[in-house]
């Protein structure tokens, strides 16, 4: 019978069958003891003689094998079992031993970020970095499970776009078949077209930005978890259903993840509800009080400002999440709707970030639904109404108040695990000095 190491415990004195890559080898005296990890987690087995001594001279680090034998309870434990190994079957030749030691958290913890990523195949099968894609997929999975018992629909949309979503900023551009194309940086049209079509849609796929920054928040390809929705009154709206999926998403993770969290000492954020500032006002706060330097003299919330409203956010309001709304209409798309500051002018929009333990993991808000309004938007930033054609069909012909958000699925598990940079966080990361592996 070919079990899993999850299941042995059940089988105590019975022929079982498992497979899996060798993670350890320990001679003592005339036994061998080889640690063995399938995907299910690791198990022992013990070779005394018959055949397997024989061949478990042949052994070597990260070789695939499968044993036959029985199942032992370890003496004075009642939880512990290893398989007295009575079939054992060498699945590949003999191998070179690896370059990182894969068995070992605290020795790939050690090791530089690029030597982690160089032997990236191998460095993955380290049960604490493995763990993180685990995470990263009950997240995914319990998004999509969220939101289709809400009544979205999951679409899929092209990657490869005649112009960008926001005025060709940050593209990378392609030559098809003669013509210029461009690798998508979100979805963003492509789902507001689908309100129309479904009301509310969702999506995960990978988006693409053409950024210059080399930092442990930033990658040139990351996986985007989208979702749309119309018949909206505004964004608050939004900021609900996301505080709810969000709620849902850490839920799924504590009870599926319980292994994977603990080897990072990990905590679930706990919230009923997630407080909001308006952007003048956190920028007004980070002057005033909490002595940030805006060093880069823009309109926008740099990476120190935006810890110290995570840090506000904790001590005020014990919580680890913050909302930023009220966005100036010069740091956000033309589609963003816009709204009314202090004084009576459309200089802000009805947008917002969530930041997460002190970096933004979230952007979203509600989108202008009336044509004349939107040609008129694209015009005051510079765009050409008719390379947007296609896009402004839905548009021409009644589009609901809507709106949407994107969640960044890398920089989520960064910040839940505490990890050093968000490259750890994708499985094969591509920024502006890889491409590779």
């Amino acid at each position: 019978m070919s079990i899993l190491s999850s299941e042995i415990g059940a089988y105590a004195g019975k022929q079982v069958s498992l497979h899996g890559h060798v993670q350890t080898i320990r001679s003592m005296g005339g036994l061998t003891f080889l640690v063995i990890r399938d995907r299910a987690g690791i198990f022992q087995a013990v070779v005394n003689g018959g055949e397997p001594a024989t061949l478990v001279k042949d052994v070597t680090l990260e070789m695939p094998v499968r044993i036959q034998g029985t199942v032992n309870q370890l003496p004075k434990r009642t939880d512990a079992f290893e398989i007295a190994a009575e079939k054992l079957e060498l699945l590949s030749e003999h191998l070179s031993p690896p370059p990182v030691e894969i068995a070992k958290s605290s020795k790939m913890d050690a090791i530089s970020l690029p030597t982690l990523l160089d032997y990236r195949p191998l460095t993955l099968r380290n049960e604490k970095v493995r763990s993180i894609f685990k995470i990263e997929s009950v997240f995914c999975n319990a998004f999509r499970t969220f939101l289709n018992k809400d009544g979205f629909v999951e679409i899929h949309t092209p990657k490869i776009v005649s112009t960008g979503t926001e005025g060709g900023a940050q593209l990378f551009r392609l030559d098809y078949f003669g013509k210029p194309a461009f690798l998508a940086q979100s979805p963003q049209f492509y789902k507001q077209i689908m309100v129309g079509v479904f009301e509310r849609v969702f999506e995960i796929g990978p988006v693409y930005r053409a950024e210059e920054h080399d930092t442990t928040r930033h990658l040139n390809e990351y996986v985007s978890m989208d979702l749309e929705m119309g018949f909206i009154e505004n964004e608050q709206d939004l900021l609900t259903l996301q505080t709810r999926l969000l709620q849902s998403m850490f839920n799924s993770v504590e009870e599926f993840c319980a292994a994977e969290l603990s080897l990072h000492d990990a905590k679930i954020p706990k919230f009923e509800s997630i407080p909001q500032i308006q952007y003048v006002d956190a920028i007004e706060l980070l002057l005033r009080k909490l002595s940030w330097k805006n060093e880069e003299a823009e309109p926008d919330l740099d990476p120190e400002a935006e810890r110290l409203l995570c840090e506000y956010a904790a001590k005020e309001w014990q919580s680890e999440f913050i909302y930023i709304t009220g966005y100036p209409r010069t740091v956000r798309p033309f589609y963003a709707m816009p709204m009314t500051d202090k004084s009576g002018k459309l200089s802000l929009t009805k947008s917002f970030d969530l930041l997460f333990r002190g970096v933004e993991v979230t952007t979203g808000g509600q989108r202008i639904h009336e044509p004349n309004m939107l040609i008129e938007s694209m015009q005051g930033r510079g765009l050409n109404p008719e390379s947007y054609l296609d896009y402004l069909q839905c548009f021409r012909f009644g589009m609901p108040p809507h709106g949407g958000l994107a969640i960044g699925l890398e920089r989520l598990a960064k910040q839940l695990l505490g990890l050093a940079s968000t490259k750890q966080a994708a499985l094969f990361p591509r920024d502006r000095n890889r491409l590779t592996p």
